[in-house]
């Protein structure tokens, strides 16, 4: 914010809209700002939320839930939707009654998902649940505790499941539908934003943004 042209109160303003989630419309509005300067900011906003969540990441340890979720047009005849022709993939990987952290990967492949887990999850300490997917097979060689997850026959058990980053991808898509068509150059800071809000859902994220991005 050093060389930025608003006054710090009127960057406040926009942080505020930004924490409300308005639009870049819908700030521009309020603001009376150009729509493109809004932009501008917002980009900035969530520049930052990506830097501060790659820079605070602590690796994850006790019950760790895992599963990849798929962001984009759906491609036909791909019913598991593990398909990246059309979409971008992401692994998820959250604490139980902690925190998520996500990356985008190249594909839902064993070679590519395991070396992301070994690097951000625990041995000694964890529980890993996920479902059958075939590429999590190689957990327990690997010195993890891994439980496997049945929809079809664990739905009534109150702790084999991964409700969790399932009700994370939920909450991600719901809110990428508020944009109108993210590009694929910027649609990690977009999932990172999600990432931080969910993660902050019980704070005053004004409060912490003000700390970031004025830091």
């Amino acid at each position: 914010m050093k060389y930025a042209k608003l006054s710090e109160k009127t960057i406040r303003k926009v942080l505020k809209c930004f924490c409300l989630e308005l639009t870049a419309i819908q700030t521009a509005e309020l603001t009376l700002l150009n729509r493109h300067t809004i932009d501008r900011y917002y980009l900035i906003f969530r520049k930052k939320i990506a830097e501060y969540q790659e820079e605070n990441f602590k690796q994850l340890s006790g019950d760790i839930e895992i599963d990849e979720s798929y962001f984009g047009s759906r491609h036909k005849g791909d019913k598991r939707g593990r398909s990246t022709e059309r979409k971008i993939p992401v692994v998820g990987i959250l604490k139980r009654n902690g925190t998520v952290y996500t990356r985008i990967i190249h594909d839902a492949s064993r070679r590519s998902l395991l070396p992301i887990i070994e690097e951000l999850v625990e041995k000694s300490r964890s529980n890993i649940y996920t479902d059958q997917w075939r590429s999590y097979d190689g957990l327990v060689l690997s010195g993890y505790q891994h439980h496997r997850i049945n929809h079809s026959q664990e739905f009534a058990n109150s702790h084999n499941h991964i409700n969790g980053i399932e009700s994370f991808w939920s909450y991600m898509k719901r809110k990428m539908r508020k944009h109108n068509g993210i590009s694929r150059s910027r649609f990690e800071l977009y999932l990172k934003e999600a990432e931080f809000r969910f993660n902050h859902r019980e704070d005053d994220l004004y409060t912490l943004l003000t700390q970031i991005i004025f830091h």
